[in-house]
């Protein structure tokens, strides 16, 4: 088998374990974050927690070790625009909860027959797409080049470093903390101690964010055909993987789109062999415009953001970046705009 081959195989093997675990478990940090905050039940955004702790300390662990160079990925690149990746971030935030669930999730949904999901992944897509590379794009570059800067560091470990700490004690640092604050804030809750489906469902996909470094930074590693770092996120991919649908002939298979297929057969075989395949639909043209504005913003927003409530809240912030930081501060803001005002009616829509 060809590297790139065995790197597409890893990919839908990544994607297929994500979607069977994302519908078993309702993993969703937009759930998490309205169950959190309106009904007092924290165990989907401690799972979230416990993903987050794990995604750290693998990434991290494998970084450390030179098996995979983090450093050339997307979120560390030298220069950045915060106001871009925060504002990107919000309308995420605020798009996943008029969707009522965030990128990932709508496409674990349409696995087991949500045909909601089918537009909001498809939306997704599309808006993706015109922000990165269509109508929107030189708008979005305009702004880029207006507002990036270079900071001398880019990472929590570089700034640890920088305060007089060596390189390695600055990383472990960095990951003593975060883990270790994460992992205390998750079992501190008596209920989610005793939730062990939840529990593994973040386990699991901490470990699957580990597995995509390593499948495209270590098996996907050839300098005559080198394959980006990166991991598990689903704004992007879904934009390649329209394209792919529609111009398959002159494009090949990548990381993000054998992930994204992954997905969708994993939580498709699991919502038949469970009983859970339903056909579902919209309930009302306002619950249709509600999904179609959330989904534009979702695209847009991770297009600017550089990724999702995974692509950033997990992958980005698993290699400790500071614009993932950012990233994720606008999500969850845009959130809570959302959710204080929105909640009520998404609560009549729930999946």
């Amino acid at each position: 088998m060809q590297m790139p081959e065995l790197v597409i195989v890893l990919s839908f093997a990544i994607g297929a374990a994500f979607g069977v675990a994302g519908l078993l478990s309702g993993f969703c940090l937009m759930s998490g974050l309205r169950d959190y905050w309106t009904k007092d039940d924290g165990r989907k955004l401690r799972s979230y927690a416990v993903a987050l702790a794990v995604a750290i300390a693998g990434t991290q662990l494998i970084a450390g070790l030179g098996t995979v160079d983090i450093g050339k990925s997307l979120y560390l690149q030298p220069s950045f625009s915060a106001p871009l990746i925060f504002l990107g971030g919000l309308m995420f935030g605020l798009g996943m909860v008029l969707a009522n669930g965030c990128a990932s999730r709508a496409l674990v949904l349409l696995g087991k027959g949500n045909l909601r999901s089918l537009l909001v992944v498809g939306l997704i897509a599309v808006a993706a797409q015109i922000t990165l590379k269509g109508l929107f794009a030189p708008a979005r570059l305009a702004f880029l080049q207006w507002t990036q800067v270079s900071p001398p560091h880019v990472s929590v470990p570089s700034l640890l470093g920088a305060a007089g700490l060596g390189e390695a004690v600055a990383q472990i640092a960095a990951v003593l903390i975060a883990s270790g604050a994460l992992l205390a804030f998750a079992f501190s809750d008596r209920s989610f101690r005793r939730a062990p489906g939840q529990i593994a469902a973040g386990v699991v996909i901490g470990l699957l964010v580990v597995a995509g470094w390593l499948t495209t930074g270590y098996f996907g590693a050839d300098d005559f055909n080198p394959i980006p770092a990166t991991s598990l996120s689903f704004v992007a991919p879904l934009a390649d993987t329209l394209q792919y649908v529609m111009f398959s002939t002159g494009l090949t298979l990548s990381f993000g789109v054998a992930l994204a297929v992954g997905v969708l057969a994993g939580s498709a075989t699991t919502a038949l062999l469970t009983g859970r395949f339903a056909l579902e639909g919209f309930t009302s043209a306002p619950h249709m415009l509600r999904s179609t504005v959330g989904a534009v913003l979702m695209g847009s927003g991770g297009a600017m953001a550089y990724g999702c409530s995974v692509g950033q809240g997990l992958t980005g912030l698993s290699t400790l970046a500071l614009p993932s930081f950012i990233a994720v501060a606008g999500i969850v803001g845009g959130a809570a705009l959302g959710i204080r005002r929105f909640a009520p009616v998404a609560a009549l829509a729930t999946r």
